[in-house]
């Protein structure tokens, strides 16, 4: 879906498709019950959404591959996976999550601040076929 949809989207060449891949197979490396998880919103039997929170150190979470299919946009299902993956980082005793995100992806920006996200790093590089701003966003989970 992710490969599909970013290159529909955005261009985006082969190797994103592969960047992702390489990313679940960490995520099924890695996998601990209760400090990871994959959640998947379906309607009808097909993926519409996909959300994950994984563990990179004992305090810190990664969120990934948050994705809604277009015709599935703006119906608060963004919100939903949101506020499920933050919960089950709180709920997992994280300090923080963190994720990374491009900085032309404006309304998953507007929904990572409306949760509290806030930008902490850029990076400018060619990726995907692309010249484009890798922006990272950290949300901490302590004393809130």
């Amino acid at each position: 879906m992710h490969g599909e949809l970013y290159h529909q989207e955005y261009s985006f060449n082969h190797e994103f498709e592969a960047y992702v891949a390489e990313g679940i197979v960490e995520f099924a490396r890695k996998y601990r019950e209760g400090r990871s998880s994959l959640w998947i919103a379906e309607s009808k039997g097909k993926a519409i959404g996909t959300v994950t929170i994984m563990e990179k150190t004992p305090q810190q979470a990664q969120f990934r591959w948050f994705l809604i299919r277009p015709d599935y946009r703006g119906i608060g299902l963004g919100r939903l996976l949101m506020e499920n993956t933050i919960n089950f980082g709180r709920e997992a005793g994280y300090d923080s999550i963190y994720l990374w995100t491009l900085e032309h992806l404006a309304a998953a920006i507007v929904l990572y601040n409306r949760f509290g996200f806030q930008l902490d790093e850029e990076k400018k590089h060619f990726l995907w076929g692309q010249n484009l701003t890798e922006q990272r966003y950290l949300l901490n989970l302590k004393n809130k």
